[in-house]
């Protein structure tokens, strides 16, 4: 199987992707470094090597660089490689991926979709375990009463109010009309390094 893993700029930081024949197996976050990205990435697809990227997974980084730059951009067209992944967990992917830019769920919302609310701490899980961010928007599941709830990318919640303040996110909860969220898009994670 031809494997392969490459990083892309974008306004967040240098994020990486891996890819094998049936579409990408993992998307990274920027770390620190490049290196520590390329490391992470690596678990994620273990055994690739870093390689020129094929123009399907070219266009796919350039999309979602479009989506970091602010653009709302639907990226439903990317293939993922879920073969390795927990049934459920797919259940809740599937459901992620239909949150678009500016929108934003509970894991409250994704469980009582699977048919039961009681689910809200494994959606929470499964989303923690999530390989494909800004694909499977992740970022764009809120705890309840539009607290953040945990983000396990480098930076935690600073970057995935950052990711969510780039898209004009709005919290998705009734109660409080619908308001913009109350953070700052320009916030910054820790200055990354090159190799």
């Amino acid at each position: 199987m031809t494997t392969g893993l490459a990083l892309f700029d974008t306004e967040i930081g240098r994020c990486g992707v891996a890819w094998g024949e049936c579409g990408l197996l993992g998307v990274q976050l920027p770390e620190p470094t490049d290196a520590r990205t390329l490391a992470r990435l690596a678990q994620k697809a273990p055994g690739a090597k870093e390689a020129p990227m094929p123009d399907h997974i070219r266009k796919a980084c350039a999309a979602m660089a479009t989506l970091l730059r602010g653009e709302a951009t639907d990226l439903n067209f990317i293939a993922v490689d879920l073969e390795k992944v927990p049934d459920f967990n797919r259940s809740v992917y599937d459901i992620a991926r239909t949150i678009m830019p500016g929108d934003t769920l509970t894991y409250g919302d994704i469980a009582t979709r699977l048919g039961d609310k009681l689910l809200s701490r494994a959606v929470g899980k499964a989303l923690g375990e999530n390989p494909f961010p800004i694909v499977i928007p992740c970022h764009r599941v809120l705890a309840a009463n539009g607290k953040t709830g945990g983000f396990s990318a480098n930076g935690g919640v600073t970057t995935k109010f950052r990711m969510l303040g780039i898209e004009r996110a709005r919290i998705a909860n009734p109660a409080l009309d619908n308001q913009p969220m109350l953070f700052d898009p320009g916030l910054s994670i820790a200055p990354r390094q090159r190799r």
